[in-house]
């Protein structure tokens, strides 16, 4: 029975306070108080900058490439995909010491007392607004290896809670072994799997191997075509007195059950699947029954196992040799993952109109993956991807987003030159290149611009980024219930706009800078005026 806590002194529940602080508790806890505040934990308003000379194909764009701290980026998505997300896929650094992991634009190196707490505490942010980010059926897979993967499941369990984790996988990553080791020579790395509901999120079946399928044959030209013998007993404890009998065969011998077994079925149902011809006796008809098992009766899928060969999904070195084939000119990414391995991931937890999201892009083997995999299934997955320029003191011009991340997915959809010289088509397709930018709230009605204003409106309502028309005095998008406008300023030709926009019978949402006034000159059920900015700001929020 719980305290009736509205009956305790001050003092009481202080003590109640200072009992429950001294107990031990189960869980990750990390030095949260005595590491530095992150820069990008503030209070800033984010908006997205659209660069159309770095943009790729046509608008509407339908993916996104975000340059930024990838904080930044997801506190602007919170605003406009919440909830809207079918499958995160991160490859964040790995903090192993060697100068792979930046907080506060400084790398953490294995002599920082604080490594993991740095870590932990960078990682905990960003899977907080990630979590916000999915579906009710949206699942994370994130890659991993043993330097914080015992950290990284606690806290997993933390932010997405222990009953929605759904597997740990082991991938192979490498396919020879390492001689000049002291210990083991390490060949596998981690992706961990969490749901964000797990009582609604299933995975996909994988396509049967022709492995598989070769496993079944047709011995006895069966029209229900071909099949493979499965085992037609099981283990004695599981049945029940019905399933313990001597069959009879159609020739006429008799098969008796080896200790320890029955028969899967009773002796009616048997008898009725040797008439039906689903029993199988061997060619001379004397060997041991064996039930058929037809292959078009068979799921047309398998479940995935929880340990992926790089024969099935690929390995380090491949993945470089498919990041140099699109880069032939010089070496630009050092640790991409495999295309096969990003597949299989999009195979298990997408259908083909899944928003797919990566906050750790690297070179960009997500989209790539995307855009191969939409190539084959006719799909229309869309990514958005999220890069920093990774620029430090040493390389203050470096920019991994836009000449590397999305350089590579501009190769992939408008065709590159490989290493050997040969021409390789393009798979089509667009991206929107976004810059993200703060804004201190104290400035942000001075300094939000009318496209950054634009495009967060285009993404809240469709996902997708259509440019701003600075020569439009309304910005206007279509949808299918309503038609989105934009007002920029009002006047007198502004107003007659709306009054011939009116005339139709369409419902408009107008967002404006002065709606109050908009109010005065209109009075009809079918608009709503929206405030701009304070619209935005309310759904930004200040996480």
């Amino acid at each position: 029975m719980a305290d009736n806590y509205d009956d305790y002194s001050r003092e009481e529940l202080l003590r109640e306070l200072r009992l429950r602080d001294r107990r031990p508790r189960f869980g990750l806890v990390w030095e949260r108080k005595e590491i530095e505040h992150e820069k990008a934990v503030n209070d800033d308003f984010v908006t997205l900058d659209f660069d159309p000379a770095l943009s790729c194909g046509d608008a509407p764009y339908r993916n996104l490439i975000i340059e930024g701290d990838n904080f930044d980026a997801l506190r602007y998505l919170r605003m406009t995909h919440a909830g809207k997300i079918n499958c995160i896929y991160i490859d964040p650094p790995y903090n192993t010491g060697s100068r792979d992991f930046i907080y506060n634009d400084r790398f953490v190196d294995k002599e920082d007392s604080y490594r993991h707490s740095k870590w932990l505490e960078f990682m905990y942010r960003r899977l907080q607004q990630a979590r916000e980010l999915l579906a009710e059926d949206g699942v994370i897979f994130v890659s991993i290896d043993d330097n914080e993967q015992a950290n990284l499941k606690l806290l997993l369990d933390s932010v997405f809670g222990e009953p929605n984790f759904v597997s740990t996988i082991v991938w192979e990553k490498r396919y020879s072994p390492q001689n000049a080791v002291k210990w083991f020579s390490e060949s596998h790395d981690f992706v961990i799997v969490y749901a964000k509901n797990k009582t609604n999120w299933y995975p996909n079946l994988l396509e049967r191997s022709d492995e598989m399928n070769a496993r079944y044959r047709n011995l006895d030209n069966d029209a229900r075509g071909v099949w493979k013998s499965v085992d037609s007993t099981a283990q004695a404890g599981h049945g029940t007195a019905s399933q313990f009998y001597i069959l009879t065969a159609p020739n006429g011998k008799q098969h008796t059950l080896p200790n320890g077994r029955c028969w899967l079925y009773t002796e009616p149902v048997f008898q009725k699947m040797v008439a039906d011809n689903r029993i199988w006796f061997g060619t001379n008809g004397n060997n041991v029954p064996a039930i058929k098992r037809f292959l078009s009766e068979v799921k047309q899928g398998t479940a995935c196992q929880t340990i992926w060969k790089y024969a099935d999904v690929g390995h380090n070195q491949e993945a470089k040799k498919e990041v140099n084939d699109l880069f032939p000119e010089s070496s630009v990414f050092d640790t991409p993952k495999p295309l096969r391995l990003i597949k299989r991931i999009l195979q298990l937890a997408t259908n083909k109109n899944s928003i797919i999201l990566d906050f750790f892009a690297g070179s960009g083997t997500t989209a790539h993956a995307i855009e191969k995999l939409n190539a084959e299934d006719g799909g229309n997955r869309r990514f958005i991807l999220v890069s920093s320029t990774e620029a430090t003191t040493d390389e203050p011009d470096k920019n991994l987003c836009r000449d590397v991340c999305a350089e590579r997915v501009r190769r992939v959809m408008q065709g590159y030159t490989n290493k050997k010289g040969e021409a390789v088509t393009g798979l089509g397709g667009s991206f929107a290149y976004l810059r993200s930018h703060r804004h201190p709230a104290e400035t942000l009605f001075n300094s939000i611009q009318h496209e950054a204003i634009w495009t967060a409106l285009c993404l809240t309502h469709t996902e997708t980024v259509s440019p701003y028309n600075a020569d439009a005095l309304v910005q206007q998008l279509e949808l299918e219930t309503a038609n989105v406008l934009y007002l920029p300023k009002i006047n007198e030709t502004v107003l007659e706009a709306l009054t011939t926009a009116l005339a139709t019978d369409s419902t408009l949402l107008i967002y404006s800078w002065q709606p109050g006034l908009l109010r005065q000159h209109f009075e009809d059920e079918r608009v709503s005026f929206l405030p701009i900015p304070q619209f935005l700001v309310d759904r930004f929020g200040n996480k």
